[in-house]
């Protein structure tokens, strides 16, 4: 949490995308004030523009704010004062237009949070980089599960050497819900999140995978050298691949694997990552976030516990915290994390502080481009059966 803000007001937030039927914009929404750090003060919630008017009661956006279009938005907020317009665009939409919207607010000078996968594709990715490169803004990307307490307390374990030098990564991201073809029947999230032309090369590997490489990513900060992956459609008809596992080599010469899901019955956000050090290793469930395990062999087996005031929480997973032991942190909270470790950032950039985004604690743009070459990488291995491809990017930070 903030100690010293820069800042003596709100940060205003600008939305796109969230509106009516939508999941993933209340959740940005109510993330991002859950601090009392931003107000939220415009948006484009919808394609149809219509629809973007109608949703914006839901969010007491005042109807001369909401716009119809992320363009009409862009070009109305930077005509402005300073005083008034939008700090940030948290930008809540289907994969295939996070890039133009990025763009457009990026170029127009608008700090950007962005719903994770980053772009597209990888082109789209290696542009925006350059992008947020020459303009200075301050870009996150929502890997969410970065910001639960016990992951960064398990960051901070590692990058401190407790485990050892790491010898193997296995993360998993198992879900059920893409079992039967509810894209055949027009529901919304699985219609876009199956189709090509809206999702991109990958479907299961593209929308979950990705959290499950990133998290190892967080955690052990090691960088990637190759990856061999196979991804399989097991239900007929479906145009994208709905399970896959990934063998990846680190550059210290460890293993790790990713295996993904959305076909396995009676699995809902099974998340999980286990890693293994010369010296312990650590086990961690985001479907029981407030609780990490840690072994030592001959020793008897340490649960950590999500708790502020015990001795053993570093610095970080303590600052990521905010109830008192025992009472349940979760999902909307880790979204705010990352939200409140960017404002800092954005606060900073406003009274022209200088800040060091390659360094962030939430994930930035250069994560967005390590997961687009991840995904890449994996489709186009996949396509060679399992063949072994580059996957350090020049981008990937350590």
């Amino acid at each position: 949490m903030p100690v010293n803000p820069p800042l003596n007001r709100k940060l205003r937030m600008g939305l796109v995308g969230g509106g009516q039927g939508a999941f993933i914009g209340r959740v940005h929404a109510t993330a991002a004030i859950l601090d009392n750090r931003a107000v939220l003060v415009a948006g484009a919630l919808s394609a149809d523009p219509a629809k973007a008017k109608a949703s914006a009661p839901d969010y007491d956006i005042p109807p001369e704010r909401a716009y119809g279009s992320y363009q009409e938005m862009v070009e109305a907020e930077a005509k402005r004062p300073a005083t008034e317009r939008i700090d940030f665009v948290s930008i809540a939409t289907p994969n295939h237009t996070h890039f133009e919207i990025a763009k457009a607010f990026a170029e127009a000078g608008f700090n950007v949070m962005c719903d994770k996968p980053m772009t597209f594709d990888l082109a789209q990715a290696e542009e925006l980089a350059r992008i947020v490169e020459r303009t200075g803004i301050v870009f996150a990307l929502t890997h969410n599960y970065t910001g639960y307490p016990l992951v960064r307390q398990a960051r901070e374990m590692v990058l401190g050497g407790e485990l050892g030098e790491i010898n193997a990564i296995r993360a998993f991201y198992i879900q059920g819900w893409l079992r039967r073809r509810l894209e055949a029947d027009n529901q919304k999230q699985a219609s876009w999140r199956t189709d090509p032309k809206r999702s991109g090369a990958a479907g299961c590997f593209g929308d979950i995978a990705t959290h499950a490489y990133n998290l190892g990513r967080f955690i052990t900060g090691l960088i990637p050298e190759q990856v061999s992956c196979v991804l399989q459609t097991f239900e007929a008809g479906r145009q994208l691949d709905d399970y896959g596992t990934a063998i990846i080599r680190y550059q210290n010469g460890a293993l790790g694997t990713v295996t993904a899901s959305q076909i396995s019955h009676g699995r809902e956000n099974d998340l999980w990552i286990e890693i293994d050090g010369t010296k312990a290793s650590l086990e961690w469930h985001q479907e029981e976030p407030n609780k990490m395990l840690v072994r030592v062999n001959g020793q008897a087996h340490r649960l950590y516990t999500r708790d502020p005031n015990a001795p053993y929480m570093t610095g970080s997973g303590k600052a990521s915290c905010r109830l008192p032991s025992g009472h349940p942190e979760a999902f909307l909270e880790a979204f705010a994390n990352i939200y409140t470790a960017a404002y800092e950032h954005m606060a900073a950039r406003a009274v022209g502080q200088k800040f060091d985004a390659s360094r962030s604690l939430y994930p930035n743009v250069a994560d967005g481009v390590d997961g687009m070459n991840f995904i890449t990488q994996c489709v186009a291995s996949s396509r060679e059966n399992g063949r072994w491809l580059p996957l350090k990017h020049p981008l990937c930070r350590v």
